[in-house]
């Protein structure tokens, strides 16, 4: 068609953006997600924001109104996820946190959905000048007041356990082997943040002082303390574990029983919410991080990098790096509705 000057040249532009609107408004009703808030809950530990970044990037992609995260200790977001205070939280270690699920109210108010790590698993190690010039291959052998006093930091002739914070409930684990393994005369079980504590363990392994501390992964500090080069995995002579979570499977190819369960981890998320969002239930389900992209990082939080703007961006980036894969994640979560 020809356009007959600067007139017909408006017209042809008004359709052309007619029908462009027309298009991104048939897209945007194609957004099943469109019209609903959500709320998402963290504990405000900044090695668990890039995962739940990732969760909540793609439900901004099926087009639900996603809130700045709520902060709070992290039993309270189980209970806060059940009221339907908060939507989801992002970061469910299954066995680990059980407990904290069946006492918000189980599967009739909230629901762990897919598995978006795999194999984390947790334990004991010590700095590896330490096991290979005294023999140590397991936290039992602490039972023995020589052997746990090389790990006295206070001078009370105690081990000193560099441990978990009260409230992740790895530190329910711990203080139930500390009975189980009749170590609770030798070894004194350090705790307070995390982050503060294990720096000093980190000086004290490079200045090759005696160490023991608990660790878990993914996180950052398998990186800078390499199990096998720095340090060593300490095995138990036996499974011990708190009633929710026996049966859990403790045995890690390549170093034997930790003591501890290998964890999964998932969205954990309203019932009423899944029941009414299927394709938000189906995001969950597919997305999925490998345990060494988390570990990476976690490291460049380690290094400096802990703002939550710089956090989003690793998440963004991520998914920029894994088009291909996410595009089709949401296609599918499209789908389900």
């Amino acid at each position: 068609m020809r356009l007959n000057g600067r007139m017909g040249l408006q017209k042809a532009l008004v359709v052309v953006m007619l029908s462009a609107a027309a298009v991104t408004g048939a897209v945007a009703d194609d957004l099943p997600g469109k019209g609903v808030t959500v709320q998402p809950a963290d504990q405000n530990y900044v090695n668990e924001w890039f995962q739940g970044d990732l969760v909540s990037l793609g439900l901004k992609d099926l087009g639900y109104d996603v809130k700045d995260s709520a902060s709070m200790q992290m039993q309270a977001a189980f209970v806060s996820v059940a009221n339907g205070d908060a939507t989801y939280y992002p970061a469910y270690w299954n066995p680990l946190h059980k407990s904290f699920f069946e006492q918000a109210g189980g599967e009739a108010k909230l629901q762990p959905v897919g598995t978006l790590v795999t194999n984390s698993i947790q334990g004991y190690l010590i700095d590896k000048k330490t096991a290979d010039a005294n023999n140590i291959k397991t936290i039992n052998q602490l039972k023995d007041p020589a052997i746990a006093k090389l790990f006295d930091i206070d001078g009370d002739g105690k081990a000193d356990l560099y441990g978990c914070d009260p409230g992740w409930g790895c530190e329910r684990v711990i203080e139930h082997q500390l009975d189980a393994y009749g170590l609770r005369d030798t070894v004194h079980h350090l705790q307070g943040s995390y982050e503060t504590i294990i720096a000093d363990a980190i000086e004290r392994i490079k200045a090759g002082k005696p160490t023991l501390y608990y660790a878990w992964t993914p996180n950052w500090l398998s990186a800078v303390l390499r199990p096998g080069q720095e340090v060593a995995w300490l095995t138990v002579t036996s499974t011990a574990l708190p009633d929710d979570q026996v049966g859990a499977v403790t045995e890690v190819p390549g170093i034997g029983n930790t003591g501890f369960p290998v964890n999964t981890q998932h969205v954990i998320a309203n019932t009423d919410f899944l029941t009414k969002n299927p394709a938000a239930r189906k995001w969950f389900e597919l997305v999925a991080v490998p345990i060494e992209d988390i570990n990476a990082e976690n490291l460049l939080e380690h290094e400096g990098q802990t703002s939550a703007a710089q956090v989003l961006a690793h998440a963004e980036d991520w998914k920029a790096k894994h088009t291909t894969q996410w595009d089709a994640w949401i296609a599918e979560a499209k789908a389900a509705k």
